[in-house]
């Protein structure tokens, strides 16, 4: 059996079956593994783990500790409150009208993300001038409907990941700073920190991005590295405003100090350096890579929830879901009638109840013509996630636009 246990009931002789942290957060091998040793759960505890979860049948127990069922139980819970909250994101115009905009404000995103990073790389200033009217034209789209660029924030290829990540994490704090009601000249300026946040990875040898497998000690502090590293360059850039540093630099900051470089805890991060640890992690683990499978994105916002109790603020995490949605724009979803469509828009009515394109029929595998069903209005629920790979299906011949 599958238990939750705190890191003080950790004892040698327990199986561990997950280290419940983001990919990049431990340096072991695995995330599942034999505890011999009290030099093993020292390790554990020194990377800021609190909770985790351990296989009885594999190791001694904790009694009285909650399984996982109990735990993913009360995750749905909490996720069923905050989607009885009614959304706050009222759209200025049709997604129609939008989404032919919002692809043309990705592509060119990705592209000078890209060339900046190989800038930097060789040594070169960023120009902030030169990427402040593609940071408005991101802010432009998410005010008129964000549902247009939402989706696109998760389609990433492996070779380009740190690129597309950046543009993603500027889209998702934008859209987060909305929900928070926060002045355009703040979006403007957490969308800049959200593009630059991981600046530093162009310091960081390839080797080590992209390496397919578990990174070595000496690999996972480089990598780490990459937040001051981050710092350094954007203190050469004019012009950068204070918020978009505070994004950067405490992008991995915690809410219960277990975070890095600083090991700052809770007053001492800026609001705009929580919002962006959360958005940073979120897309990390909702992301194909080549050395990571994403979860699908009602079970990352699941796992946000869950690690909120210790490293994130949980009313933060709260309306970061809002922003977002149970079921994120983009993804795809099985329904109760066996078919598979794109989640297109947020029901202002009821954050379980999107607006689906549906196309494929998977209980009998064949294609069907396309229809958009607003789940709100219709006798079908969406019943879980699926993989456009293990369909075979391309999202952008599905997406608006």
């Amino acid at each position: 059996m599958i238990k939750k246990i705190g890191i003080d009931q950790l004892q040698p002789g327990m199986f561990v079956h997950d280290l419940n942290c983001g990919w990049l957060d431990h340096p072991f091998l695995k995330s599942s593994f034999y505890v011999g040793k009290q030099e093993t759960i020292a390790k554990i505890r020194s990377i800021g783990i609190r909770e985790l979860y351990i296989d009885t049948l594999k190791g001694a127990d904790v009694i009285a500790a909650r399984t996982q069922q109990e735990v993913n139980d009360d995750l749905d819970r909490q996720l069923q409150a905050i989607a009885d909250k009614q959304p706050e994101w009222p759209q200025a115009v049709e997604l129609s009208e939008e989404s032919a905009k919002a692809r043309r404000v990705h592509d060119e995103a990705n592209r000078i993300v890209r060339h900046m990073m190989e800038d930097v790389r060789m040594g070169a200033h960023i120009e902030i001038e030169r990427v402040e009217p593609l940071v408005e034209g991101v802010v432009d789209s998410i005010l008129r409907n964000q549902n247009a660029l939402l989706p696109l924030t998760r389609l990433k290829t492996h070779d380009n990941y740190t690129f597309e990540h950046s543009v993603s994490v500027c889209a998702l704090l934008v859209a987060f700073g909305r929900t928070l009601k926060m002045p355009r000249e703040t979006l403007q300026d957490l969308g800049l920190g959200g593009l630059m946040h991981d600046v530093g990875k162009a310091r960081v040898p390839d080797r080590i991005l992209n390496k397919p497998g578990k990174l070595s000690d000496e690999e996972f502090t480089r990598m780490q590295a990459h937040v001051s590293e981050g710092v350094s360059i954007l203190r050469r850039s004019e012009r950068l405003p204070p918020i978009a540093m505070q994004v950067t630099a405490e992008h991995h900051e915690r809410f219960d100090g277990s975070g890095y470089p600083s090991q700052l805890g809770r007053e001492a991060i800026s609001l705009h350096g929580q919002m962006a640890a959360i958005v940073d992690v979120y897309d990390a683990i909702s992301s194909e890579r080549v050395y990571h499978k994403g979860m699908a994105p009602t079970q990352a916002l699941k796992k946000m929830l869950e690690w909120s109790e210790h490293h994130f603020d949980p009313q933060l995490v709260q309306s970061f879901i809002r922003s977002v949605g149970i079921y994120p724009c983009g993804s795809l979803v099985r329904l109760e009638s066996g078919r598979l469509g794109v989640v297109l828009e947020q029901n202002e009515g009821s954050l379980l109840e999107p607006v689906v394109r549906v196309f494929y029929r998977a209980d009998k595998q064949y294609y069907i013509p396309p229809e958009v069903v607003n789940l709100a209005r219709a006798q079908d629920r969406v019943t879980g996630f699926e993989s456009y790979e293990k369909w075979n299906i391309d999202p952008y011949a599905w997406l608006p636009g």
